[in-house]
C-alpha cells in the first residue's frame, strides 16, 4: 500500500569494495575498528516501551557478534519532546544516534551543529547495503545546504492526515458520513451532546505550532503545500512559481479560526487542551475520546488492535478531503542522524545499515519478540498479539526499508482508501524543495515563540474574540520578522526552480 520513491530504480552508488580486515564487519564491507566493544546510545522520541529490557536484550545479543557493540535507549516522551529534543542536541549530551525527520526540526538542527555530516564515503564504507538500496533521491533530499545529515527510512509513505472516529456512536446517533470538515463538526457536536463522559476530540499531546488538524483543514483542504511545518508559510500546489504567502494573513485561516471557535463553543475538546499530556491514541482505545487524528499507516494499525482488543468498538476511518490532492512523503520524513559528538560514529552507521537491512535485527527492532509481541507470517507478514501494545509508540521508524512486515489484520478499508489515493497523487516542481533557514535563524525562532503564544491559543478557541485575536497574532508575527523568513524562502524557492 506504500508508493515507491519517485526515482526507486537508482542506486545511491557502486557497490562498494568488500573487506575482510575485521570479520564482525566484513559480511556489510565495513572498514570500523570493531576489536573494542561499544555502547551505542540512541534517542528516540516516545514512550518507553514496556517490554524495552526484553526486547533491546535480543536485539543487543544478536548485534554484539556483528559489529561487537549494544545499543541503549533513551526516550523524549511525546508531551514534552519538543522542548527537550532540541536542549539535548544543544547541550553536547553523550549520545551517539539520534531519531531525526523534517517535522522535528531536521534542516534546522543539522545547520545548528547538532548532527554529523554523513559523508559519501562514510556511507558507502560504513553503511553499503542501505547506501546500495537507497533510491538516489533520498540521498538528495536528505541534503541540508548541500551536506548529508541523515540516513533517511527507506520506506515513503502518504502524508496526508486522517480522522480516526467511532463508527457505531455515529450510527446511533444519526450523525451523518463523515467525508468533509462540515460533517465532521456535526459528528463532533453530536457526540458532546449525547457523550457527556466522552471527549469528543484529543489531539495530539506537545508542543505542535500547527497539528494535524490544521494540515487537514488548511494543507490538505486547500491544495497547499508548507515547505516548513514550523512556520506558517505556504504555497498553491497549482502554483509553478511557487508564491510563497503568510497563511495567517488568508482568508482561509480567519474561516478556519470561525470553524475551531464554533467547536470549542460546543466543548468538541478539554478546556484544558492547551496543557494536554495524555497519550491520544490510548484515550481512543480506552473509549475517553471519540475522534483522534495521524497519518493512513499509524491509523490503520490502531484500528486493527482495537479490532482485536475492543471489538465492541466499531473503529472507522474518514478523509475529511476526499477530493483534493495527495502527497507522498519525502525521504526526510523520517531517519536516524549521527551527534555531532559521537565517538563511535563508525559503528552507528554500521548499527543503522543492519537494522534496516539485517532481516532478523530490523523484524525484533520493528516488530519485537517473535511469538511475544507478534505471529510472523511467511517473509512479509505478521499477525499482532495481545502484548503487541507492551512494544509499540515511539520512534522505530527511522528505521522502515523494504523488510517492513505488513499486518495480515491491516484493515481493508485502510488499504483500498491508500489505492484510491494512488490515482490523485501530485507531483510537483518543488516536491523536493528543503527549506534553509540559515539566514533567518533568529527571526524562525522569534516566529515559533509567537505561533506557540498566539496563534494555537487563537486555533483553539481560547482567545474569545477572533478579529481582535487575528490582528494580535499578526501583528506580533510582523515583529518576530516573518517577512524576512516570506523573503528568503521566496528567494530559495527562485533559485530552485531555476535550476530546473
Amino acid at each position: 500500500m506504500i508508493l515507491s520513491a519517485c526515482g526507486g530504480s537508482d542506486k545511491g552508488a557502486e557497490e562498494p569494495a568488500k573487506t575482510a580486515d575485521h570479520p564482525q564487519t566484513a559480511e556489510q564491507g565495513g572498514k570500523a575498528d570493531s576489536s573494542k566493544e561499544v555502547k551505542l546510545k540512541m534517542v528516540f522520541l516516545g514512550p518507553k516501551p514496556v517490554d524495552y529490557d526484553k526486547v533491546f536484550a535480543a536485539v543487543n545479543d544478536k548485534l554484539k557478534p556483528k559489529i561487537n557493540a549494544t545499543i541503549e535507549a533513551e526516550f523524549l516522551d511525546w508531551s514534552d519532546w519538543a522542548q527537550k529534543y532540541p536542549l539535548k542536541l544543544a547541550a553536547d549530551e553523550n549520545f551517539d544516534l539520534i531519531y531525526s525527520a523534517n517535522w522535528a526540526g531536521y534542516s534546522d538542527q543539522a545547520l545548528k551543529g547538532g548532527f554529523l555530516e554523513l559523508t559519501d564515503e562514510m556511507l558507502s564504507t560504513y553503511a553499503p547495503m542501505t547506501w546500495k538500496a537507497m533510491p538516489k533521491i533520498s540521498w538528495e533530499q536528505a541534503k541540508v545546504n548541500g551536506k548529508i545529515y541523515m540516513v533517511p527510512s527507506n520506506k515513503p509513505g502518504y502524508v496526508e492526515k486522517l480522522i480516526l472516529y467511532r463508527e457505531d456512536l455515529r450510527k446511533k446517533y444519526g450523525l451523518p458520513e463523515i467525508n468533509s470538515p462540515e460533517t465532521f463538526a456535526e459528528y463532533l457536536k453530536g457526540i458532546a451532546k449525547n457523550e457527556p463522559g466522552m471527549m469528543p476530540f484529543t489531539p495530539e499531546a506537545g508542543d505542535w505550532k500547527l497539528h494535524n488538524l490544521d494540515r487537514i483543514m488548511l494543507k490538505q483542504k486547500n491544495d497547499w503545500s508548507m515547505p516548513d511545518l514550523d512556520l506558517p508559510l505556504a504555497f498553491t500546489l497549482a502554483d509553478s512559481k511557487g508564491q510563497v504567502f503568510n497563511v495567517y494573513e488568508r482568508q482561509e485561516f480567519k474561516d478556519l479560526l470561525t470553524y475551531y471557535k464554533d467547536l470549542s463553543d460546543h466543548h468538541a475538546w478539554s478546556k484544558n487542551v492547551l496543557n494536554n499530556k495524555n497519550d491520544y491514541m490510548q484515550d481512543f482505545k480506552d473509549g475517553k475520546t471519540a475522534a483522534v487524528t495521524q497519518n493512513l499507516d499509524t491509523l490503520g494499525a490502531k484500528m486493527a488492535e482495537i479490532r482485536r482488543d475492543k471489538p465492541e468498538y466499531e473503529a472507522a476511518l474518514a478523509d475529511l478531503t476526499p477530493n483534493n490532492k495527495k502527497s507522498v512523503s519525502i525521504s526526510t520524513q523520517n531517519g536516524t542522524s549521527i551527534h555531532a559528538t559521537s565517538k563511535n560514529p563508525e559503528r552507528a552507521l554500521l548499527f543503522i545499515d543492519l537494522m534496516q537491512n539485517d532481516k532478523e535485527l530490523h523484524d525484533l527492532i520493528m516488530h519485537g519478540i517473535a511469538d511475544t509481541h507478534y505471529k510472523p507470517v511467511g517473509d512479509d507478514k505478521f499477525e499482532s498479539t495481545s502484548q503487541n501494545a507492551n512494544y509499540s509508540g515511539y520512534s522505530k521508524w527511522g528505521f522502515d526499508s523494504p523488510l517492513n512486515r505488513v499486518n495480515v489484520s491491516f484493515p481493508q478499508e485502510a488499504t483500498d482508501m491508500a489505492k484510491i489515493w494512488e490515482g490523485k497523487v501530485l507531483h510537483y516542481p518543488l516536491e523536493t524543495f528543503v527549506f534553509n533557514n540559515a539566514n533567518v535563524k533568529t527571526e524562525v525562532a522569534n516566529v515559533s515563540n509567537v505561533m506557540l503564544r498566539y496563534a494555537v491559543p487563537l486555533e483553539y478557541g481560547v482567545i474569545p474574540d477572533i478579529d481582535k485575536g487575528l490582528a494580535e497574532l499578526n501583528k506580533q508575527m510582523k515583529a518576530a520578522g516573518i517577512d524576512k523568513i516570506q523573503k528568503e524562502m521566496q528567494s530559495q524557492i527562485d533559485a530552485f526552480l531555476a535550476k530546473q
